[in-house]
């Protein structure tokens, strides 16, 4: 169904006014949604069209009538295969002009998918008028046929007919679009070529699929009629716009089934799941189970395919349960004066879920502990509730606690619940007596006594009471437990408190006028127990100190001016028994007043100057009279050691002057001691150690270093070896001379230049054991003798072995050579120029006649 005059812009949508049996596409092609049998007469059905954007509508009737069957015709024969023919156009060769037909639309092909063949499938025909007067060749492009996915479609290039080679998936590809073409047998293009669409007509072949195979939500319990609670989706590969891609949703079955088998309903066009019934009980029923089915053809359960899922809804507790006690009455006990004690568990039961705000329980006292001596407080784990004592508790005061608590929940209880929102019940407490220590009355206790009490003298009692009313105990012991100046002693029975030293408000255990000390009561109870208490004495000042001067030393210039000296007074005292000080000079000796003068300039400061107008340089002791203002006054003669100096212009001693008046004091005596022992021990240790050190030069004397010692060395000033044919030498020969091989091994005439002689040693004269030094050259020439007679001797410039000091040898060392006669005329102190090496020659010969 087409619009004659449209310009293709509007968007309509068709509508059937039968669509149990027919379908309009958007495109205008009518399909049939079912399989039925027409029958002889036409069926007639309204097809309308509406404008969507101006809502404007137009209606037309569509008869539909069957198509003849040809008996005995060929299955191709029956069907008539439909022509496109290319449009008319205009030819530049032809004689006479055409006129050139225009372009029209070529309805799309519709082929439905999944199609069982036969294969290759007829679809349409293509023909060219022109195809009578040339020999045409006919072409399809476009994906399906020369492109991916290629050979879908074929078309026979004589006749024209286009067939599909196999069955189509509208899933995969909905339509194909491909232009055909008509070409003369020498490839010219006779024909512009058309566009072919090929529409793949849907069909049910796909089942519905769910997102999740399993799908869970909640719902609160007691939930009303209506309340929503979760929304299952499934899709379908068909054609959503078709009824072979609409989905309905219903619901199969409910686990459980109680309190009623339909709990739950789905909205069968959403998948939206909501309740229906009330009753939902979490404690009675935790978890629903319902199978959920959707199927398509708009759930037709006939034609439709469907497909199934399982959604899980849980119930969500809400508190329609307070927690209950499980019993009436608790009871506990707690012995006194003890705290953070738990004394009474309290249990409840509650029926939600565990560990919730809906099951955690809050307790609270409502009488019984005006004091507020407990607490409650609330175990996590098991939601017992825990009385703690807070505050310590007097058996001699409260001897039981009759408590009255409530339990309720964190959360208020949910709406239209009929149950009281809190329980109630009774925690009896009982207190248990305890051995209590005794205690002090008062504590501290103070006591105001003046200083220079006697010993032996009665202070105070101090005593001590037992809180415990109603234990059979003997009285309280008394003892000492801290008396820093071991002035005190008390009673161990009645708590007197006498002295045992003068008490002296001048003390350093005194502090601010106040002495402490600590006693000690006990009892004899199970166990025993103890108190203290503190004994403060505040003692009042008496003057029973005398002044004192301050500083003790001091220095000034022998002459009149500047000679002021400032001394201050102290006193251990305090007022009224201190200060004002009055100062004065004894009158004996005489030269004290004589030559000095005092001058008192407040209260507590004197100044001291010279009479005269010179007094000579030294130390001079000045005695003054200090009085203070006690009653009675309390007086001392106090001396000042003066040192009187020769002073610049300044006023200051100077460093002869000073050091000359000053003296010496003990520290500083006993400094210079430790100096000059410490110096002495330096001392010592460096003249052991310089001993020491000439020793160890004395022993390493006996060892000199070899290439110092030319006694016995050989000093080898240059040498040229033989030649290459002497270089092939033993000189092992030289080390172990005695392994030498005897003369009747060796062949007479053969001798070997890099060894010694091999002929019996030569017989040399013994000499004494200190030859002469004189017969060091007669040495030296026999041996020189005997190698060159002897005809296996080495050519002069080899190794020439002149003798071997060892076992059995006529040689003697050459260390105990000694000077001939001849040689002691000889001078040899030019020797000790000669370096270390000749030293030792230089001691031997150039010392004189020792």
């Amino acid at each position: 169904v087409r619009f004659q005059s449209c310009d293709g812009n509007k968007k309509i949508h068709f509508g059937s006014s039968e669509p149990e049996d027919f379908r309009v596409g958007e495109d205008g092609v009518v399909y049939a949604e079912r399989s039925f049998q027409l029958s002889a007469e036409p069926t007639e059905f309204v097809v309308s069209a509406q404008d969507k954007e101006t809502q404007q509508e137009w209606q037309m009737r569509v008869k539909l009538t069957p198509e003849p069957a040809f008996t005995g015709a060929s299955e191709k024969d029956q069907r008539k295969i439909e022509e496109i023919i290319f449009p008319w156009q205009q030819y530049k060769h032809s004689s006479p002009l055409k006129r050139q037909k225009r372009d029209w639309v070529i309805p799309p092909i519709n082929l439905p998918e999944n199609s069982k063949g036969p294969f290759p499938q007829e679809l349409v025909r293509i023909r060219s008028d022109r195809d009578k007067s040339l020999s045409l060749r006919y072409s399809v492009t476009g994906p399906g046929a020369d492109q991916p996915p290629t050979g879908i479609f074929i078309i026979n290039p004589i006749s024209g007919q286009l067939s599909v080679t196999k069955p189509l998936d509208r899933e995969q590809i909905a339509s194909f679009h491909l232009r055909a073409h008509a070409v003369d047998v020498n490839g010219n293009q006779v024909e512009n070529p058309i566009d072919i669409v090929i529409n793949v007509i849907d069909m049910n072949d796909n089942r519905p699929e769910f997102l999740h195979q399993v799908w869970n939500g909640t719902v609160p319990e007691g939930s009303k009629p209506g309340t929503y609670v979760m929304t299952v989706t499934a899709i379908d590969a068909d054609d959503p716009n078709a009824q072979n891609g609409m989905l309905r949703y219903r619901i199969l079955s409910q686990a459980p089934s109680s309190p009623s088998p339909n709990m739950f309903t789905i909205n069968n066009e959403t998948g939206d799941i909501i309740t229906v019934a009330a009753g939902l009980d979490r404690e009675k029923v935790q978890q629903y189970t319902l199978i959920i089915q959707a199927t398509d053809m708009e759930g037709n359960p006939t034609y439709g395919l469907s497909n199934t899922a399982t959604a899980v809804i849980a119930v969500t507790d809400v508190n329609d349960n307070p927690p209950e006690f499980t019993a009436m009455t608790f009871y506990g006990e707690v012995p006194e004066n003890r705290m953070d004690v738990i004394v009474a568990n309290l249990t409840v039961t509650d029926k939600d879920q565990p560990h919730t705000p809906a099951w955690n329980a809050l307790y609270r006292m409502t009488g019984g502990d005006p004091t507020g001596r407990f607490t409650i407080l609330t175990d996590p784990n098991s939601n017992d509730g825990l009385v703690t004592v807070v505050k310590p508790i007097d058996f001699e005061t409260n001897r039981m606690f009759v408590l009255t608590v409530a339990a309720e929940n964190q959360v208020p209880l949910a709406k239209g619940i009929q149950h009281p929102p809190q329980s109630t019940a009774t925690v009896s407490i009982t207190v248990i007596d305890v051995n209590e220590s005794p205690y002090f009355v008062p504590n501290p206790k103070l006591v105001r006594q003046e200083e220079g009490l006697m010993a032996g003298s009665m202070l105070t009692t101090f005593t001590a009471q037992d809180p415990d009313r109603y234990m059979q105990q003997t009285s309280l012991r008394y003892s000492k437990l801290s008396d820093p100046a071991n002035w005190l002693k008390i009673d161990p029975v009645s708590g007197q408190i006498t002295t045992t030293a003068v008490l002296d408000r001048e003390s350093i255990y005194v502090q601010n006028n106040m002495y402490n000390a600590t006693f000690l009561a006990s009892d004899n109870g199970i166990p025993p127990m103890s108190g203290t208490g503190t004994l403060q004495i505040y003692l009042l000042d008496i003057n029973d100190n005398a002044p004192q001067v301050d500083p003790k030393e001091a220095t000034t210039c022998e002459t009149l001016q500047p000679n002021a000296i400032n001394i201050t007074a102290v006193d251990p005292d305090i007022d009224p028994n201190a200060g004002p000080f009055a100062f004065e000079l004894p009158d004996t000796p005489a030269s004290i007043k004589r030559n000095w003068t005092i001058v008192r300039i407040s209260g507590n400061h004197a100044q001291l100057s010279l009479r005269i107008r010179f007094l000579e340089a030294g130390i001079y002791d000045v005695p003054i009279v200090i009085t203070d203002s006690g009653n009675p006054h309390a007086s001392s003669t106090s001396l000042l050691k003066v040192k009187v100096c020769q002073c610049d212009l300044n006023g200051d001693c100077t460093d002869v002057d000073r050091i000359v008046g000053a003296g010496l004091g003990t520290g500083a005596i006993i400094a210079i001691l430790l100096c000059i022992i410490i110096l002495l021990i330096l001392v010592l240790m460096f003249v052991v150690w310089m001993k020491r050190r000439d020793k160890e030069r004395q022993a390493k004397q006996l060892l000199i270093d070899p290439e110092d010692d030319v006694r016995d060395n050989i000093l080898k000033y240059d040498e040229e070896g033989g030649g290459e044919e002497d270089q092939d030498y033993d000189l092992s020969q030289l080390q172990q001379p005695d392994t030498v091989e005897p003369d009747a091994i060796k062949p007479v005439g053969i001798r070997r230049l890099d060894e010694r002689p091999i002929h019996a040693e030569p017989q040399y004269p013994v000499r004494s054991a200190a030859p002469h030094p004189g017969d060091i050259g007669d040495f030296i020439n026999e041996g020189l003798k005997a190698a060159d007679n002897d005809p296996t001797a080495p050519p002069y410039d080899s190794l020439l072995v002149f003798d071997y000091e060892g076992s059995g040898s006529t040689a003697g060392s050459l260390s105990s050579l000694n000077s001939s006669s001849s040689g002691g005329e000889q001078d040899y102190d030019y020797l000790n120029d000669w370096g270390p090496r000749f030293k030792k020659l230089a001691d031997m010969y150039g010392g004189g006649d020792d």
